[in-house]
């Protein structure tokens, strides 16, 4: 019997034994008086109606932990070499189509891990900055080849965060299809233009993503439910750029029931006024809207239609969140950090251990404010203060799993024409202390050099942050404010 086959008779085995215990409790254990109405589904009853067993597994989200306990106690002790045959990496795949290419001419591809059964598939878009002209972009191929060639892809990935296959790091998206797409096209997943003698790189990063849905349609994405598209930073970005495109592609080639949703983490950047002004030379210095109206030329960057169309001679602006969510059609969850360090690092603020000035410190809070009005008519948002915030953190008692869980059965209950949101599962949340890293659940802050962890107080001292003087522009006694950090409060 292969470790495969004993699996799904354990899997089955599992199930059946919990569907037990689920009959018993719905007649009402102990007490045999059957009742005549049937109790009405709360939130917390995950099983999906639409979809029996054999499609998906939601029916034992609740009790994920003990269920995958189970299973892999009972492989491990009817099978011991069960456990290791588990795989739980992505492969690497090239497209098909071989003329859309990473930055050097060297193939695009994307890792995937399939979930026979699931029809779900999530698509995440890896971020890592830009470059915007020649020179920059041969520094970036000196430094950082890695984001513009495939030529050292390992074979596998092992998905973490949204991307991971362990229901107890990922509780929602565990068993789903997972793709993970290698940035490599340097111009925020917006280029649709070959190399040239000009330009000396290839910029099709919007291609690509077009083309990896393309290939997915022979894998099983043909007969998806769901498809989200997430991604993080630059990925982000590259989500409010293409969640449309995408789903009118997949309703061009004849799959209009796919609902594509998007997933945008600290995607959600400012074209502001810098801290202090300096020449456009690489990325670093440039400010944001001149580094953008830069790239998209060098790119041949396409953006969303309906976005281009208000923003005609100027689609840079389809490129900062709060001008293009506006225009952009499919359902978007946004993930944003109130102190990004990109948009810091291309206002020319660098917390780099140096003391924080007064004039520095006041542009923070003024940039949260600005970053606030922009997200606050933002329906599904997770706005944080934490550094890490995948499955530990949470906002007024919601992670960021429970939350996107919440977002998905609002989804649901809208398409059932069920407007008002489940109870208890709320999707629009603001973290409200006003520091980095303050909330109490973000993770341990560790220096980076002696490894030792830090608290809050140490960690905005080691960020350069002035408490005394955070405490006198709050109008709070120092040692007040100090004992409120210290608490977490």
């Amino acid at each position: 019997m292969t470790a495969m086959r004993l699996i799904s008779w354990l899997l089955l085995l599992v199930f059946m034994q919990s569907g037990v215990f689920a009959a018993r409790r719905f007649r009402g254990g102990r007490n045999p008086q059957p009742r005549r109405t049937p109790p009405s589904p709360t939130y917390r009853d995950r099983g999906d109606t639409t979809e029996s067993f054999p499609l998906d597994f939601t029916a034992v989200e609740e009790n994920m932990d003990n269920f995958m306990t189970q299973v892999k106690n009972l492989a491990q002790s009817l099978y011991p070499c069960s456990a290791q045959k588990l795989d739980y990496d992505m492969k690497l795949h090239f497209l098909e189509n071989t003329s859309v290419t990473c930055n050097d001419g060297t193939p695009a591809g994307y890792y995937m891990k399939e979930s026979r059964g699931s029809r779900r598939w999530l698509i995440f878009l890896e971020g890592g900055w830009y470059c915007f002209n020649k020179e920059n972009c041969d520094s970036r191929y000196d430094t950082m080849r890695r984001l513009m060639s495939s030529s050292k892809w390992p074979q596998t990935k092992t998905g973490t965060g949204i991307l991971s296959p362990l229901p107890e790091e990922n509780p929602h998206w565990w068993n789903a299809n997972m793709v993970f797409i290698p940035y490599c096209s340097s111009d925020v997943w917006s280029g649709a233009s070959a190399k040239t003698d000009h330009s000396g790189y290839a910029f099709m990063g919007s291609l690509i993503i077009q083309e990896v849905v393309k290939d997915l349609l022979t894998k099983g994405l043909d007969n998806a439910k769901v498809l989200l598209l997430a991604g993080s930073s630059a990925g982000g970005t590259g989500v409010l750029l293409n969640v449309d495109p995408v789903a009118e592609l997949l309703e061009g080639l004849g799959h209009p029931g796919i609902q594509v949703r998007g997933l945008a983490d600290s995607g959600w950047f400012l074209d502001n006024k810098q801290y202090r002004s300096t020449d456009c030379h690489d990325t670093i210095s440039c400010a944001p809207t001149e580094a953008i109206k830069r790239g998209i030329k060098y790119w041949g960057s396409v953006v969303p239609e309906r976005c281009r169309q208000v923003h005609l001679g100027e689609e840079w602006n389809c490129f900062f969140g709060y001008r293009v969510f506006p225009s952009i059609k499919s359902p978007v969850f946004v993930v944003q950090w109130l102190f990004d360090e990109a948009q810091l690092t291309v206002d020319n603020i660098h917390l780099t251990g140096q003391p924080v000035q007064e004039g520095q410190w006041r542009y923070i809070q003024n940039l949260g404010i600005e970053l606030r009005n922009t997200l606050k008519d933002v329906p599904a948002l997770l706005w944080l203060v934490c550094y890490s915030y995948w499955i530990d953190v949470q906002v007024k008692g919601t992670s960021l799993p429970r939350a996107l869980h919440c977002w998905d059965r609002s989804l649901q209950d809208n398409s059932r024409n069920n407007k008002a949101p489940p109870k208890g599962c709320p999707v629009h949340l603001i973290d409200s202390c006003p520091w980095p890293h303050c909330n109490p659940t973000c993770p341990t802050i560790r220096d980076q050099f002696t490894g030792q962890e830090m608290n809050v107080i140490q960690f905005l001292m080691h960020m350069g942050f002035d408490v005394q003087k955070m405490a006198q522009q709050q109008g709070m006694d120092p040692s007040k404010l100090l004992g409120m950090l210290s608490s977490g409060s």
